[in-house]
């Protein structure tokens, strides 16, 4: 189990397990828009979704996931948290739930599965999970122009040498970054990975910043506290 400030995150029967990742995207995300309706793309154990739910008063957030044990992970995480009355997990492919689409989201975020290489493990489960096969960056995009409102804001991490394609694959949805976040690990390692907002508004100027999160092993910098300080218990 990992326990956060408000809530704890089982993931035992999960393929991916809490990560930086899940937590820079779920306190990252922005929400200056107040959304009502939330989508979680990919919710693995719901982490996002509930830290979403943590910050923002949305009365809607949906989550969707594909693999079974994961899908009744999620579900369980969000009972046993303080909002599960506003939180409610789909069992079902992101082609699936396009297909018939009920709802428009303000946000809609998704941590999706990486590595496009053709490397893959013995284990079909965390393969799924990982590989960018399994949810190809096409569909995402297609998913927030079908589903995301008006005023609306996709959300995703990503790997940094991924950005320059998902941007291009955004634009021609029409949607537009409006903010760019670059993580690097410490401050002499490389860029590792983007966290890029998007609206169907096109900006004039992009924000754009970078976060670095540790200076040595286990000396995290004075923004990624900040950043995280309401979730991680060690903050």
């Amino acid at each position: 189990m990992f326990q956060f400030k408000q809530f704890s995150i089982n993931q035992d029967r999960c393929a991916m397990k809490v990560g930086t990742d899940g937590v820079l995207l779920g306190a990252w995300a922005p929400i200056h828009h107040n959304p009502f309706s939330i989508l979680d793309i990919g919710a693995g154990t719901g982490i996002i979704a509930l830290m979403l739910a943590q910050r923002t008063n949305a009365e809607q957030i949906d989550a969707l996931e594909i693999d079974e044990n994961a899908y009744e992970q999620a579900v369980e995480n969000f009972e046993a948290s303080p909002w599960g009355d506003r939180l409610y997990c789909f069992h079902a492919g992101l082609d699936e739930f396009i297909d018939a689409p009920e709802d428009e989201y303000d946000l809609i975020v998704s941590n999706p599965p990486f590595y496009a290489e053709d490397y893959k493990s013995e284990n079909e489960q965390r393969d799924l999970a990982r590989f960018q096969d399994a949810m190809p960056f096409e569909e995402i995009v297609e998913a927030a122009d079908l589903l995301l409102s008006e005023n609306g804001i996709l959300a995703v991490i990503l790997p940094f040498k991924e950005e320059g394609k998902f941007i291009a694959l955004a634009k021609e949805a029409e949607l537009f970054p409006s903010k760019i976040t670059r993580v690097k690990g410490t401050p002499a390692s490389p860029i590792k990975r983007s966290l890029l907002a998007f609206s169907r508004n096109e900006v004039s100027e992009i924000e754009i910043d970078e976060l670095i999160i540790e200076t040595e092993r286990h000396v995290y910098t004075p923004e990624y506290i900040e950043l995280t300080k309401e979730f991680y218990l060690k903050f």
